[in-house]
């Protein structure tokens, strides 16, 4: 491995890394400060070394040769990218550079999750999943990190990473930037990626950042938001410039705000139009007195065969609290009391109690918060039957959609009701 000070490029994989427990259970959902106890910890510690022992986590960093900002455009190495906010930060804070990197837990972690998947193993698949997430999460700090201890060393500071898919920035980006970073100089890629059409990566737990340089240090201070520090959890920088926010609060300390747990500038897959509609007119949603909520979405569709029958399904959800970032608790996805449409689906009607019960086990993102399904893109299938995977993904894509747009102007009414 080349030495960042020499030639700004590197990579390599890690023998180890120490993903803090702290992390690994707020992605799995978990409020902070819990403790996971029983079944869970059993899990979380049997993902951890089944990692330890068969996972290759890997990044690769350098720094582009040229960059530019340039009517509305950030232009590195002579391809433009297009994102209003990494542009806003990269001129706030008179950037001069950018770094690339990227991260990945690995292909091993995926062939692993997926077999687990296939052997009817729901738990160990989600663990192993989320813990992926956690690595790459690692991964992306830790190599921060290092550019932190440089950039000091140098008398200038790193700003935020940024990646294609985060709000204002196009994920149909993601695959001139995969192209753009594979033009390294002396060190090979380390592993192997791919871009699917829809932009997601392969393997699905890698990511594609960049990371702005300024010498202009001063800005930061005066400019809070370009402080990468509050969203670093690498507790031993010695770099730091900000307390990290999800660090634990002194004692008595109050909390002034109330920060957005759900993307009010999401970018859906269909148009706010129709989620609109379908909010109003298939969604009901109810609280309890825990904050928890239960909501429950009627899909309407036809079969594919038989002359189109009509057929309809209920899409039953309940979600964690707002404080807990709307963790998905349960899923159930059931045919509505009196339909008997769905009786002449083909797949029904080869083997019922096969096709039912794929439909009750399928439970995409359970576990994870209910903004998760933003990064989300199953597969484009617009049948109105239930017969493939792909169409029961789609729907449950939808569904999720239409209530993430729906607690969004729920939590956007409560705000101006409060102003």
């Amino acid at each position: 491995m080349r030495s960042l000070t020499e030639s700004l490029e590197l990579a390599g994989t890690l023998a180890e890394v120490n993903v803090v427990p702290e992390e690994y259970a707020r992605l799995l959902g978990y409020p902070r400060g819990h403790v996971l106890e029983g079944r869970a910890r059993e899990l979380a510690g049997w993902a951890r070394n089944w990692y330890a022992e068969h996972g290759r986590p890997w990044f690769y960093a350098r720094q582009a040769e040229s960059f530019s900002l340039a009517s509305g455009s950030i232009v590195i190495d002579g391809v433009p990218f297009t994102s209003q906010r990494l542009h806003t930060t990269l001129q706030q804070a008179e950037a001069y550079s950018v770094v690339l990197v990227a991260a990945g837990a690995g292909q091993e972690a995926e062939d692993e999750s997926r077999r687990l998947w296939e052997d009817e193993k729901p738990d160990e698949y989600f663990f192993l999943e989320i813990f992926g997430s956690a690595v790459v999460e690692y991964l992306t700090t830790t190599t921060g990190a290092r550019l932190c201890a440089w950039a000091e060393e140098q008398g200038i500071a790193v700003l935020p990473h940024y990646s294609p898919g985060y709000p204002d920035w196009n994920v149909a980006e993601q695959p001139r930037l995969l192209e753009l970073m594979r033009r390294t100089r002396g060190t090979a890629f380390p592993s192997p990626v791919e871009v699917l059409d829809s932009g997601m990566l392969r393997p699905k737990k890698t990511l594609l950042a960049v990371f702005g340089l300024t010498r202009h240090t001063e800005h930061l201070r005066p400019l809070t938001s370009l402080i990468p520090c509050e969203s670093c959890s690498f507790g031993p920088c010695q770099y730091r410039r900000a307390p990290y926010r999800r660090a634990p609060r002194a004692f008595g300390e109050q909390i002034s705000t109330t920060p957005a747990v759900l993307d009010a500038n999401a970018r859906y897959s269909v148009n706010r139009k129709a989620l609109a509609r379908w909010a109003e007119e298939r969604l009901s949603i109810r609280a309890a007195e825990d904050g928890s909520l239960t909501a429950i979405f009627r899909y309407e569709g036809t079969t594919c065969t038989n002359m189109g029958r009509p057929l309809a399904f209920n899409y039953h959800v309940k979600l964690g609290s707002r404080e807990e970032g709307y963790p998905i608790r349960e899923q159930r996805c059931v045919p509505a009391p009196g339909d008997t449409g769905h009786t002449y689906m083909c797949k029904y009607l080869l083997d019922s109690e096969a096709l039912m019960a794929a439909i009750d086990q399928e439970k995409p993102l359970h576990g994870q918060r209910l903004n998760e399904v933003l990064d989300w893109h199953p597969e484009l299938s617009v049948a109105g039957c239930f017969c493939e995977p792909a169409s029961r993904q789609r729907k449950w894509a939808l569904v999720l959609e239409t209530l993430h747009y729906a607690l969004v102007q729920q939590e956007s009414a409560q705000d101006t009701e409060i102003a």
